[in-house]
C-alpha cells in the first residue's frame, strides 16, 4: 500500500463519535471517548485515525462489536446492521473537544 491509500484508509476508518449518556460517563470516569468504527477496522488503525484527525497521542484502544437489534413492523420483522464501537484511550494532558469545533 501506498502512503496516500493508507491515508485515505485511515480518514474513513472513524465513522463517528458515540455521544450518549454512557459514553459521557465512561469519558468523565476514565478519560475515554467512544467512537462508531467501520467492522472491519482494526485497534491499529484506530489508533492511527484517531491521532491523524485529532492530532492527540492514543494510550489505548478497545473495541466492542455491536449487534444489530431485530426490528418489527406490523408482521413484517427485520434486522439492523451489526457494527463496530471503539473505546480510545487518550495519554494524560490530552483532550478531544467536540463542542470547540461547531
Amino acid at each position: 500500500m501506498s502512503a496516500l491509500t493508507t491515508q485515505e484508509r485511515l480518514l474513513q476508518v472513524i465513522l463517528a463519535p458515540q455521544i450518549t449518556e454512557k459514553a459521557t460517563r465512561i469519558a468523565d470516569k476514565n478519560q475515554q471517548i467512544a467512537f462508531r468504527v467501520r467492522t472491519d477496522a482494526t485497534k491499529p488503525e484506530i489508533k492511527a485515525a484517531v491521532e491523524l484527525v485529532f492530532k492527540v497521542e492514543v494510550d489505548a484502544v478497545t473495541v466492542v462489536n455491536v449487534g444489530g437489534k431485530v426490528k418489527r413492523a406490523g408482521r413484517t420483522s427485520g434486522r439492523r446492521k451489526d457494527w463496530k464501537k471503539a473505546y480510545v484511550s487518550l495519554k494524560p494532558g490530552q483532550e478531544i473537544n467536540f463542542a470547540a469545533g461547531e
